[in-house]
């Protein structure tokens, strides 16, 4: 399963997304975490030290590498200039799995705390004026596009804040999207910004409410959110540890932090896996990239690229024999 955490700066979505991350490995379950935020915490969060997350190569600047990986020998890509950031797998496109083996986890990705962590790479000065944060999660688009997921397996994604995940087809990359909210009118604005945008999509969106006192602030929320609350968590001693610098495992957690990491993980496997409209939501994002820019910034017809006999799913994974010919 694809699982993507978004909310508000400040909500604590870096901080839930890793204590969701260690409750699946807590587990046994094989996961991949990826840190798609601008600013660039996951690692810490696991229990990294800054310079040892700052270590892990960057998504972002092997754009090309990952291009070239992905797109195999699929004749509708002409060459990886011509791939864009929604470019859909097609026959001859090498896919993924999560934390496989291929040149992609291999190279671009770190375990820590039981899991393996990939990163976008932070938004530098040489970025500005020149380039978006967008570019960079590109990456991770392309990833996710060509990830097939097997049962079990899970990839956890710390997005962007705010509703910056709707600049691009990402926000229908995901088999479930848990949005962090404070019980505040400002830590329920940007769900109401995703319901918005998302009302036309079939994203399967729940509110996770954080920061939360007393049974007012339960009430608030469930009265702005209404039935996609799905559940809430205070203040943690033990995360407020791990803030700090200190160590800190799951078992650290209280009894209902613990329930709660339970309740995400069963929302997140009562879901029901639709390749079909994972491929559609692709390939129509990709028509509109190439019909609003991409086409006039490659110079040439990227909706060429889709090929119209192609769901990605389980079956187009080569067996362990046949991938050590690619």
């Amino acid at each position: 399963m694809k699982i993507a955490f978004v909310g508000k700066g400040g909500s604590g979505k870096t901080t839930l997304s890793s204590l969701f991350v260690r409750h699946l490995v807590a587990t046994g379950a094989p996961v991949v975490a990826i840190d798609a935020d601008i600013n660039q915490h996951l690692g810490v969060a696991l229990g990294m030290s800054e310079e040892a997350a700052a270590a892990i190569p960057a998504m972002g600047e092997h754009l090309s590498e990952i291009k070239t990986y992905l797109r195999g020998t699929n004749p509708r890509i002409a060459s990886t200039a011509s791939m864009v950031k929604t470019t859909p797998p097609g026959t001859g496109s090498r896919l993924l799995r999560p934390g496989g083996d291929d040149p992609i986890h291999a190279r671009l990705s770190t375990e820590v705390a039981g899991a393996r962590l990939m990163v976008t790479g932070p938004f530098t000065d040489d970025d500005l004026g020149v380039a978006c944060y967008h570019s960079k999660t590109g990456a991770v688009e392309l990833y996710l596009n060509h990830l097939v997921d097997g049962p079990g397996e899970y990839v956890v994604v710390d997005c962007t804040a705010g509703a910056e995940s709707f600049a691009s087809g990402m926000f229908t990359r995901f088999d479930l999207t848990f949005l962090v909210a404070e019980p505040t009118r400002k830590g329920v604005a940007v769900y109401r910004q995703w319901v918005d945008y998302a009302a036309d999509y079939d994203v399967a969106l729940r509110v996770i409410g954080n920061k939360v006192h007393d049974a007012d602030d339960v009430a608030f929320l469930r009265d702005s959110v209404g039935d996609a609350l799905l559940c809430c968590v205070g203040q943690s001693a033990a995360v407020r540890a791990m803030e700090q610098g200190r160590p800190m495992g799951i078992r650290d957690l209280s009894a209902d932090d613990r329930s709660a990491l339970a309740t995400l993980q069963s929302a997140v496997d009562g879901q029901t896996k639709d390749w079909d409209k994972f491929t559609r939501q692709a390939i129509e994002f990709h028509v509109k990239n190439a019909r609003a820019w991409a086409n006039a910034a490659i110079g040439q017809d990227l909706e060429a690229q889709v090929d119209p006999g192609f769901v990605l799913s389980p079956s187009h994974i080569p067996t362990p024999a046949a991938a050590a010919h690619l």
